[in-house]
């Protein structure tokens, strides 16, 4: 038994499922209004399903109005799909997005092809064939992103040109009659509505997993400083250690603690303690390199674990980033804010690390650099790591390293002996 279906019953099938995609968009945006792709998306569906209502409305007003007007308004549709995939990306709006309604009233124009039904299908399908092709480069995955259902969604929407330009290189080939092209375009209608309504499922998935990732990062993330938390620093470090069998082979950790912060609290007041932390978290992130990880350990401690070659890197490191720290002006009103920061440093190799030996030696060191007069540097090598395994901590080892003021003052004192 062969069921016909013509193309006015597949575009009021669509109508409806277009419209029900809508309010489902529409309920997503009023609940989470900082996603204006679900309003665009919405917005797609409901001008779509407009387009379409007044295709299927044929014989019953004017011609110009279903045919030009509402082809082009249901192909204006498309383009706010692409606009919505867009905004999802926060990625600027292009005007190829048009494409799709440009190419179906520049065709239309012509007399040849507006006079002749299968003309129009032939033009609508291309129109069609380009808009799902720019969907398809809509949702390709950006730099950072790796969400397996961009890959899904670029499949379905290419595979949706295809179909709409298979049926116009056909439409060209067979040349149906009017009423064989009906029956023809109905059955290609409910495909497209296939595709799309895939292609929605998939969408949701794709905002699930978006969803997963940015509630992941909230949970590694300090809300104060925006730097890693200790949850986030200890699954970098897993990262990091476990690629023992790369270069280099020593990974060190960058203990910092910031001098007499309870002091700046109980002086300037929290909220000044709270600007202190913040911008030494942004100072010292970015001098950390990439591949490593920085993040706070709590209170006013932070951490940075550097994959390095030898001690001299790690030394430089924690130099670079003591000295900025100390030459940034911080202010308090009109008052200047004395923060300095003191550094413990731990160096091991990445094959017999560990988070506790490599933390406490850190913290050892840390110790060590406070004993030593603050706003100083303590290094804890390999060496010194393994002699303490078994042997009591001993907080006035480890190697003093001169800072920047130490070198210079030396200098001057040196210069001063010269001349006498």
């Amino acid at each position: 038994m062969l069921i016909v279906l013509n193309m006015t019953t597949g575009l009021i099938i669509w109508c409806s499922e277009a419209i029900t995609l809508a309010a489902v968009f529409l309920l997503a945006w009023w609940h989470d209004r900082r996603s204006p792709a679900y309003l665009m998306w919405a917005l797609g569906f409901i001008v779509n399903a407009i387009g379409f209502a007044l295709v299927a409305a044929r014989g019953f007003i004017p011609d110009i109005l279903s045919v030009e007007i509402g082809n082009a308004i249901a192909l204006l549709g498309e383009s706010a799909w692409i606009a919505g995939f867009r905004w999802l990306d926060k990625r600027k709006l292009e005007w190829s997005a048009l494409l799709p309604p440009v190419i179906w009233l520049v065709g239309v124009s012509l007399p040849w092809v507006n006079d002749s039904f299968v003309n129009r299908i032939i033009v609508h399908d291309l129109a069609g064939a380009v808009g799902a092709t720019l969907l398809a480069c809509a949702v390709r995955p950006a730099e950072g992103r790796r969400e397996q259902a961009r890959g899904q969604l670029g499949f379905v929407f290419m595979a949706l040109a295809c179909l709409c330009f298979v049926s116009s290189v056909g439409m060209a080939l067979f040349a149906p009659t009017q009423e064989e092209a009906l029956i023809y375009r109905g059955y290609v209608a409910l495909g497209d509505a296939l595709f799309i309504t895939v292609a929605v499922a998939l969408m949701g998935k794709l905002l699930m997993e978006r969803a997963e990732r940015r509630w992941r990062a909230i949970s590694i993330t300090d809300t104060l400083t925006g730097v890693l938390n200790r949850r986030g620093l200890q699954d970098s470090y897993a990262i990091l250690a476990g690629e023992g069998q790369r270069q280099p082979q020593k990974l060190a950790a960058l203990l910092f603690d910031l001098d007499h912060f309870k002091t700046i609290n109980d002086r300037y007041g929290h909220q000044t303690g709270d600007l202190v932390l913040i911008e030494f978290a942004r100072i010292a992130h970015q001098f950390v390199p990439r591949g490593g990880a920085f993040g706070r350990m709590g209170g006013e401690e932070f951490v940075a674990f550097v994959p390095i070659d030898d001690q001299a890197q790690a030394e430089a490191l924690a130099e670079t980033i003591r000295a900025d720290f100390c030459r940034v002006p911080l202010l308090a009103g009109r008052s200047l804010v004395p923060a300095t920061v003191s550094i413990g440093v731990a160096i091991m190799p990445r094959d017999t690390v560990s988070w506790d030996r490599l933390v406490s030696s850190a913290d050892r060191a840390l110790y060590a650099a406070k004993r030593a007069g603050r706003n100083c540097i303590i290094v804890f090598d390999e060496m010194e790591i393994a002699k303490t395994v078994d042997a009591p901590p001993d907080t006035d080892g480890g190697e003093l390293v001169p800072t920047l003021d130490d070198q210079i003052h030396a200098l001057r004192r040196m210069g001063k002996l010269a001349g006498m």
